[in-house]
């Protein structure tokens, strides 16, 4: 039987999008490649055989003296600079890659005082220029990408950027704190809603408090985590998880007072 015509040209435009899709990707790979990349080979073992702590975005955090971690290395994720109400944080990096967050954090990432690292295709338009602004390019396939000079793959949480970051930095332990892997949601993940009412799933009440954010992928987030600890596994590193009263069971768990304690001071 013939294909009916009306069928067949929507088909056809369906193709024509897929590859018109395809083709502004590989633009924009080949325009961040030629602008971007190198930048990042600055942080190649800049920090090898030490110790860091990547901070999640958990309510948990309101239950924590982060003053403490001024003397150690320290990855902040996404809008921690609402914290700076209550602490003074001496951040070494800040990372995000989620295009809601960074459309609507443009201005204090721009102001952020240390090296900054955003998703290149999120943050194009959005976020200016500046010389402590260092784009990743995040659109590659789930895996563990020991070389951010190249694509790497956002896992479904900014966490897992972080991670593949400390260990392109050459990190040999790090500390999570904040990630409590625990959300009161109700949909499909990574559905896009506006948040009602204060965010209870952060550590400031308005996070997303009347604004978009995308439902966490908490089964999606474990396969990435899992990916991490192997990797940091094989090259005999260890990754721990500090967070007070967390729900994530794939690393070790230690107190923040332990981790404090074990991790050493920022050169």
């Amino acid at each position: 039987m013939a294909r009916p015509q009306g069928a067949l040209f929507g088909l056809n435009l369906l193709e024509k999008d897929g590859v018109a899709k395809k083709l502004e990707e590989a633009k924009d790979y080949f325009r961040w490649r030629r602008k971007f990349a190198n930048q990042l080979k600055h942080f190649k073992d800049k920090h090898q055989g030490e110790d860091c702590f990547i901070i999640g975005n958990g309510p948990s955090l309101k239950n924590m003296d982060l003053s403490k971690l001024n003397d150690y290395n320290s990855f902040g994720q996404n809008k921690i600079f609402l914290i700076f109400e209550k602490v003074e944080l001496d951040l070494s990096y800040l990372v995000s890659v989620n295009q809601l967050v960074i459309e609507q954090s443009a201005k204090q990432i721009e102001a952020m005082n240390c090296p900054v690292f955003l998703s290149y295709t999120a943050a194009k338009g959005v976020v200016k220029e500046l010389s402590h602004i260092h784009r990743l390019h995040t659109l590659n396939l789930w895996s563990f990408y020991e070389d951010i000079s190249q694509p790497i793959c956002e896992g479904n949480t900014v966490t897992f950027v972080s991670l593949q970051l400390a260990y392109y930095m050459g990190f040999q332990r790090v500390f999570l704190i904040g990630v409590d892997h625990s959300f009161k949601q109700a949909g499909q993940s990574h559905e896009t809603q506006i948040y009602k009412g204060d965010d209870e799933n952060h550590f400031h009440p308005d996070y997303f408090k009347g604004q978009q954010w995308q439902l966490a992928d908490v089964y999606g987030s474990e396969v990435s985590y899992h990916l991490a600890n192997y990797f940091y596994q094989k090259d005999g590193r260890q990754i721990f998880d500090a967070t007070v009263d967390g729900k994530l069971d794939v690393f070790p768990k230690i107190s923040y007072e332990e981790a404090i304690q074990m991790a050493k001071k920022r050169k």
